[in-house]
C-alpha cells in the first residue's frame, strides 16, 4: 500500500476537495518532488504551501504515521528538513527534535486506484495493460517510447563501459568482445563472450597476416580443436594451435558452454567463428572505420564477411562436405548485429568522449534499420503499439524486460495511465474515438 501511496503522491492524484494537515492548515502541492530511491525521505526537494506559506523541502511517507518510530526515523538527521508527513492514517503526533510538530497530511490511495492497480497485477495476458494502451494519444505513446529508447542506450552503454573498463579502457578489445557476444545471437551469447575474453589480442595481431594461424587460435581457444580428427585441415589446425598455445600459454574454454540444440547449421558456432576469424583478417572493422561510417550501407559494408574455403563446404570439423556456399551473414543477421553491436558501441563511445555527434549517429541507425520480429513486438502490436523501426522495437524490449517482467507498473507511463483511470474511463475514450 506504501508503494501505492508513492505513486499517488508523486502524480497528485488527490480528491476533489481541499487538503488540510490534521491540525487544519490548508495544504497546496506545488511540487511533489524528486523520488529518492536511496536512504532518507522518500521525497527531495518538494516544494508546497503551508497556510500560503511556501515551504521547500523534503517529504516523507508512510502508510500510517506511527511507522515513523517503526523505521527509526525519530532520531536520523535525515529528516529534520521534513516539511510534511504524508500518510493513509494518522494515529500519532510526530515531532521535530526542537519539540514543534511536524505537519501531517492524512491521505487514502483511491479506492479506484487500488481497485486499477489490483487488476493490472492480475491481468495474466501480455501486456497486461493491452485494455487501455490502445485507447492512449499517440503523442503519449511516442513520448514514452523514446524516453525508453534512451533508457535502452544507456542500458547498453553502461553495459559496454563496464567491459571497456575491465579491459583497461582497450576500445578495440572492447569492440570485438562485443561483437562476438552479439555473433552468438541470443544462444550463444555467453560463451562468445567468454571465447572472446580467452584470446590475448596482443599475440593474435602478431599473426593477423596469417588466417591459418588465426584459425588455429580461434577454434583452439573455443575448445573445438579437442579430439581425434581424421580431416587434415582439422589435424593441421590441431598441431598449429599446440604449437601456438605454448608460445602463449593459451587456456581454452570448456566445450560443454556451446550449444547446438535446436541450431540451424549456418547458426554453428563453427561457422560464426570461420566469419569472425576472416572479419578480423581482413581487418575490415575496426573502431576507427566504424566512428568514420556515416551511412547505413557503410556500416554493413564494414561487417560484410566470408569463410575460407574449407567452411564453405563445412559446418563442423570432421562433417560431410556440402555444396559450396559463401556462408556470409544474412540480412537479418546483419540487422542484429548492427542494432545490438555497432550501435550500442558508437553510442558508448560518444558518452565517453562527450561527443553527442557519435550519439546521434547512434540513434540514426536505429531509425534506419527495420523493427525486430519476434514474440514481445508482436505482443505490443496486439495491443495496437506499432514499430516503425529498430528505435521503436527496442523500446519495447526494453518496456518488457525492464518494466512488465517485473511487475513494475508504477514506473511506466502505459501503467500510469491504466491505474489511474476512472470508471467509465474506456467508454468515455471509446466515444472520443467516433
Amino acid at each position: 500500500m506504501e508503494q501505492l501511496l508513492h505513486y499517488v503522491w508523486k502524480h497528485k492524484i488527490f480528491p476533489l476537495r481541499e487538503l488540510c494537515t490534521t491540525d487544519g492548515r490548508t495544504v497546496e502541492v506545488l511540487n511533489p518532488g524528486l523520488h529518492n530511491t536511496d536512504a532518507g525521505p522518500d521525497f527531495m526537494d518538494a516544494k508546497i504551501k503551508l497556510d500560503g506559506t511556501e515551504w521547500v523541502g523534503s517529504v516523507e511517507l508512510h502508510v500510517k504515521s506511527s511507522d515513523w518510530f517503526r523505521h527509526h526515523h525519530e532520531g536520523d538527521e535525515a529528516y529534520e528538513n521534513i516539511i510534511l508527513h504524508v500518510a493513509s492514517e494518522v494515529d500519532v503526533p510526530l515531532f521535530y527534535p526542537n519539540g514543534r510538530k511536524i505537519p501531517q497530511l492524512q491521505l487514502a490511495v483511491p479506492q479506484y486506484v487500488q481497485e486499477n492497480y489490483a487488476e493490472l497485477n492480475s491481468n495474466d495476458f501480455n501486456p497486461r495493460c493491452r485494455n487501455v494502451v490502445g485507447t492512449l494519444p499517440t503523442f503519449l505513446v511516442h513520448n514514452w517510447m523514446t524516453s525508453l529508447t534512451l533508457e535502452r542506450f544507456e542500458e547498453r552503454a553502461r553495459q559496454i563501459m563496464q567491459r571497456c573498463t575491465a579491459l583497461g579502457k582497450d576500445w578495440e578489445y572492447t569492440l570485438f568482445v562485443t561483437l562476438a557476444r552479439n555473433f552468438g545471437f541470443g544462444i550463444n551469447g555467453d560463451a562468445f563472450e567468454q571465447w572472446a575474453l580467452s584470446i590475448p589480442m596482443s599475440a593474435v595481431g602478431k599473426h593477423r597476416d596469417d588466417l591459418f594461424q588465426i584459425e588455429a587460435i580461434f577454434f583452439g581457444q573455443a575448445g573445438l580443436l579437442d579430439g581425434d580428427f581424421t580431416d587434415d585441415y582439422a589435424q593441421k589446425l590441431q598441431k598449429e594451435y599446440c604449437y601456438l598455445r605454448q608460445k602463449f600459454t593459451l587456456t581454452p574454454i570448456a566445450t560443454s558452454l556451446w550449444k547446438f540444440l535446436r541450431l540451424r547449421p549456418q547458426n554453428f558456432p563453427h561457422i560464426r567463428i570461420a566469419q569472425l576469424a576472416m572479419l578480423y583478417y581482413e581487418q575490415r572493422l575496426n573502431l576507427s572505420r566504424l566512428l568514420n561510417a556515416e551511412t547505413l550501407p557503410e556500416v554493413e559494408a564494414l561487417l560484410l564477411t566470408h569463410v575460407s574455403d574449407y567452411w564453405r563446404t563445412h559446418y563442423v570439423f570432421d562433417g560431410k562436405p556440402t555444396q559450396p556456399m559463401e556462408r556470409q551473414l544474412s540480412p537479418a543477421s546483419l540487422q542484429l548485429i548492427v542494432t545490438n553491436t555497432v550501435a550500442p558501441m558508437l553510442f558508448a563511445y560518444g558518452r565517453y568522449k562527450g561527443d553527442h555527434t557519435l550519439c546521434d549517429c547512434a540513434f540514426a541507425l536505429w531509425e534506419q534499420l527495420k523493427a525486430e520480429n519476434n514474440t514481445i513486438i508482436r505482443d505490443w502490436a496486439a495491443a495496437g503499439v506499432h514499430c516503425e523501426n529498430a528505435a521503436d522495437s527496442q523500446a519495447l524490449i526494453q518496456l518488457h524486460r525492464k518494466y512488465c517482467q517485473r511487475r513494475d507498473c508504477l514506473r511506466c507511463q502505459f501503467g500510469y495511465e491504466y491505474i489511474r483511470r476512472t470508471p467509465g474511463f474506456l467508454r468515455e475514450e471509446e466515444k472520443h474515438k467516433k
